[in-house]
């Protein structure tokens, strides 16, 4: 449901969710000159495989641009461009703000904070799942 009426909530940027929590993920202050796929895709919690499409539909529509590290060459670093901050920041941003304030119509400042720690807790155990089953698979991952 969030990704559908996410998505349509930010269908006039022409964002998709996934679209916005990569320009989210690289509006942060910290990584402003990039971010390696890897790290992208441990961040958002996603495959590379799921990432790799979503972000050549972004770099392909100008939100995105790709770069070798120079850090380490064997590794790409993706950054969002101007086009990508200004849809994030003028487009996308107030809408993903207006969206939540809808979503969370009628929860007081108590069931928010409770829904949150619910949350997270719930995230908690799927990150210890997901490590357990790495962990039995042997790829660490």
């Amino acid at each position: 449901m969030l990704h559908k009426t996410g998505t349509r909530a930010i269908d006039s940027e022409g964002l998709t969710t996934q679209q916005w929590a990569v320009l989210g993920a690289l509006s942060r202050d910290r990584v402003k000159d990039g971010m390696s796929i890897g790290d992208l895709a441990c961040y958002l919690m996603v495959s590379r495989q799921n990432l790799s499409g979503v972000l050549s539909r972004m770099e392909r529509d100008g939100h995105v641009c790709m770069a070798a590290d120079t850090r380490d060459r064997r590794s790409r670093l993706v950054k969002m461009t101007e086009t990508g901050r200004y849809v994030w920041q003028m487009g996308a941003q107030p809408k993903i703000y207006d969206y939540y304030e809808e979503v969370l119509t009628g929860f007081s400042i108590n069931d928010m904070t409770h829904t949150l720690h619910y949350l997270l807790k719930l995230l908690d155990n799927m990150e210890r799942i997901d490590k357990a089953q790495s962990e039995s698979r042997g790829d660490g991952h």
